[in-house]
């Protein structure tokens, strides 16, 4: 297997180079017209942002606090990538085996490269993400004493460094590639045919995953397919290039969402984007999440406008993306509340689904992404995997995982039923399902992000922050290097070596 196919004791060692606005409505804008739980517009769980914080001193919740948190996360983020474009080294897979001048991009001429050591490396790296992690909690805190126009330049300014990084932690970039000159350059299906078949395209040096079908929805394959025809550098950048645009537009969403339900949205937006996952592992692995969060989050600005039919349609974009986005439709069902917004909600949705359904037999013929395998493979700190090894049943087992699949369906139909706040329903789902996958990658809770930060609950903020230090933990290096001294191997299990052995058979 190589180094860069994640399982969890392999992207863990991989990281470590080891074996193992103000708030309220705008002008002329209509009232919301969406349901909230009893005791006032957010409720007796749903309080208000500036009521969840305990009483903390007042050094850390000042303006100096807000500027000094948000100005190291600006300089570790610089930290990281400089460091990371300087050469090879653990911070970018497979760097050592092929890091052109391209990919490691303009900051390489910066990099002195001090730290040569792996081992110190993964520990500095360990150091600085948990130094950002308390530099968010300090932002959180602080966030009301900065200006609109403080924190719109720190979301830019951090997401303008990281255009300028090698992709970090994992190379999905290079087989969204791989899976676009496969179909549009080869005349090769990517949904019944692997990247190995194109073994001497120079994307193949650069792709993980040799033996997997694509996983990736029609709509982003169909997207991709224009990149073929231009020059691997070209088309990387340009993945790139449009990945940080569509986060910021995401940012965007966020922040109107959050505007539009009278929320302040420097604070929601601080929630999202000032994430050490969000910077560094999200956007910094150029992943075409935001591919998928855009058009959901499009949706439920267009839901909260009246446009409930656009907001239908616009989430099948989402859908057509990954099939993960069809979480939010009961909830926007939930939302439109009366019979005749929720056939229009509907109706939106069959409307934008047709045309993509065409769009994906005309290009793709009968044959769906391939979420079968993915879903086999493991980390091993994922929640299942974990639980199953507590319970002593032998880690994530077929049947465990099963029972995490019903699982996320019993939330959802929970929630549904409930009722009482659409979003915090989403978003105890999307937890659910982020809980359930057995394939558990740190950036996944940036499904979870936005539906906390523009909602009312306390409760799930709390559980996203939770899930967020989980995450961080649990992908340090120096967690890695713990589990290794130790002797903790989390896949050997058979249930484990089942898993890696399909991984390897996938990457290689």
């Amino acid at each position: 297997m190589r180094e860069d196919q994640a399982s969890p004791d392999a992207v863990v060692a991989l990281h470590a180079g080891a074996l193992v606005g103000a708030p309220g409505l705008r002008a002329g804008e209509a009232p919301i017209t969406v349901p909230h739980p009893a005791g006032g517009p957010d409720g007796g769980r749903g309080a208000p942002w500036r009521r969840e914080s305990p009483r903390i001193s007042g050094a850390l919740r000042g303006r100096a606090a807000a500027r000094l948190a948000v100005g190291f996360l600006i300089l570790a983020t610089a930290a990281i990538v400089v460091t990371a474009a300087g050469g090879p080294s653990m911070l970018v897979p497979r760097a050592a085996e092929a890091f052109p001048a391209w990919e490691a991009g303009p900051l390489h001429l910066l990099s002195l490269r001090p730290i040569l050591d792996p081992v110190t490396l993964g520990r500095a790296f360990s150091v600085v993400v948990l130094a950002m992690l308390a530099a968010y909690g300090v932002t959180l805190l602080a966030v009301r004493s900065l200006s609109t126009r403080a924190v719109v330049a720190a979301v830019l300014a951090l997401h303008l460094i990281v255009l300028l990084s090698p992709p970090m932690q994992l190379t999905d970039i290079f087989n969204y590639l791989g899976y676009a000159r496969l179909g549009a350059l080869h005349g090769l299906n990517p949904y019944s045919h692997v990247i190995r078949q194109e073994l001497f395209d120079p994307v193949s040096a650069f792709a993980s995953w040799h033996n997997l079908r694509s996983p990736y929805g029609w709509l982003f394959t169909a997207l991709t397919y224009p990149l073929a025809f231009v020059s691997l550098p070209i088309a990387y950048w340009a993945v790139k290039i449009v990945t940080v645009a569509i986060a910021l537009a995401f940012v965007a969403l966020v922040a109107h969402c959050a505007r539009r339900l009278g929320r302040d949205p420097r604070v929601a937006v601080a929630f999202v984007a000032f994430n050490p996952i969000y910077i560094v592992y999200a956007v910094g692995g150029f992943h075409n999440d935001f591919f998928m969060l855009t058009p959901m989050l499009g949706s439920v600005a267009l839901l909260l406008a009246r446009r409930d039919r656009l907001s239908g349609a616009v989430l099948m974009l989402g859908v057509a993306t990954k099939f993960t986005a069809v979480l939010l439709l009961p909830f926007l069902l939930l939302a439109a509340r009366d019979r005749r917004r929720r056939v229009d909600v509907i109706v939106g949705a069959i409307a934008g689904a047709l045309p993509l359904a065409v769009l994906s037999l005309a290009l793709f013929g009968p044959t769906l992404p391939n979420l079968a395998q993915q879903s086999a493979v493991l980390t091993g700190t994922s929640i299942p995997n974990l639980f199953g090894l507590l319970a002593g049943v032998g880690g994530a087992t077929p049947l465990l995982l099963k029972l995490a699949e019903a699982g996320v369906v019993a939330v959802v139909a929970h929630q549904f039923l409930r009722g009482r706040d659409w979003l915090a329903g989403a978003g105890w789902s999307t937890l659910a399902l982020i809980a359930s996958l057995g394939w558990l990658m740190p950036w996944y809770v940036v499904w979870l992000l936005p539906l906390a930060a523009i909602g009312s609950s306390v409760r799930l903020r709390r559980a996203a922050i939770l899930m967020t230090v989980f995450l961080v933990l649990a992908f340090l290096p120096e967690t890695a290097y713990w589990m290794s001294s130790h002797n903790v191997q989390l896949l050997d299990t058979p249930a484990g070596q089942s898993a890696l052995s399909l991984q390897d058979k996938l990457a290689n």
